[in-house]
């Protein structure tokens, strides 16, 4: 059995657009459904969704045999956390709130085993095939993806820094927390946010590496993919059940 291939890792590394849809219903039902729904990945949310361990494995094997590939977002940058994805099969994760490069590097080692990390070792996890792959240990950094998410006026100015960390895939910006820091709460679309968001979109394409977004204004979508954006989710399951619902019941009970 041969190590699976990080198709999403190797798509933006070859500089092609990915579009995605952000998943917060923690629901293996729901996953299988969007995983075969044209996306080319999907955000499995663990930072503000209810999602935990067994339910987040259950939505990993819903979407195998799918075109879309899971990216999944845990709760916060932590080894321990990481080491247990890692070894249900996650390939690439987003890491929430990162603001220098020292949290970028220490990203990237919680998903690397030693000398490269800190990962900690698993005899026959179910990434490796349950021990079929046989060079996993040795071989598995090359289609782990790590993206970090900056979302604060530290992760700006330390831009740069941090998407130059060896072993930095991608960088999220943020825009609901970063509209927050901005003293805009709640207002992603202020002009301020924009601004800031598009330079820093410029600046981590400068660095080398793929930027990535969320918003599920289309206009604003389009636009960030115009800018260079390679990875964009444009749109949350939840969201799409509220409104397609609403408008449901709406159209009965004019």
């Amino acid at each position: 059995m041969d190590l699976p291939l990080n198709h999403f890792k190797r798509a933006i590394r070859s500089g092609q657009k990915q579009i995605g849809l952000w998943s917060h219903l923690c629901s293996h039902l729901s996953t299988e459904i969007l995983a075969d729904s044209g996306f080319d990945w999907l955000l499995l949310d663990m930072e503000h969704s209810p999602n935990e361990l067994p339910e987040l494995l259950s939505q990993l094997q819903a979407m195998k045999g799918t075109k879309a590939s899971a990216i999944v977002r845990p709760p916060w940058n932590d080894m321990v956390v990481f080491k247990r994805l890692l070894d249900i099969g996650v390939m690439t994760l987003l890491v929430p709130y990162v603001q220098t490069a020292e949290e970028a590097a220490n990203a990237v080692a919680f998903t690397r085993y030693p000398p490269h990390g800190v990962r900690g070792f698993a005899g026959a996890p179910r990434a490796s095939g349950y021990g079929r792959v046989k060079d996993y240990a040795h071989r598995c950094g090359e289609e782990i993806c790590v993206l970090v998410q900056v979302e604060t006026v530290l992760g700006l100015q330390n831009l740069e820094a941090i998407a130059n960390v060896d072993g930095i895939d991608g960088v999220f910006i943020g825009p609901g927390d970063l509209s927050a820091a901005l003293g805009h709460l709640g207002n992603p679309k202020h002009p301020e946010v924009l601004a800031a968001i598009d330079d820093a979109i410029a600046r981590i394409r400068a660095c080398g590496k793929a930027p990535g977004i969320l918003t599920g204004d289309e206009t604003l979508a389009r636009h960030y993919v115009a800018q260079g954006c390679l990875f964009v989710a444009v749109g949350a399951d939840q969201n799409l059940l509220r409104d397609s619902a609403q408008a449901l019941a709406g159209r009965f009970k004019s």
